[in-house]
């Protein structure tokens, strides 16, 4: 799964490959997602915000693909679902 990049990037060195994490933001500055790349996929802890800065869905990339649990949060931060990605 790859998503647009965006000019806010911050690089930095993981291993033999560069990793670089990208942050846009919505128009009122927070957040709309928060992850890093190892090369052009999506790799590590994401997580997925709301344009209000609640946290709507986290998990983990490898590769560019979904593994282990993903978790879905309702506006006040209650864990409303769970979905398991192997």
């Amino acid at each position: 799964m790859k998503l647009p990049s965006s000019s806010d990037q911050l690089a930095s060195p993981t291993g033999n490959q560069m990793s670089k994490e990208i942050s846009p933001f919505y128009e009122n500055g927070l957040p709309r997602f928060k992850g890093e790349y190892l090369g052009d996929e999506m790799h590590g802890p994401w997580e997925f915000y709301r344009k209000d800065g609640s946290l709507m869905r986290s998990g983990e990339f490898e590769n560019g693909k979904q593994v282990g649990i993903w978790r879905t949060f309702d506006r006040d931060g209650q864990l409303v679902g769970e979905k398991e990605f192997s």
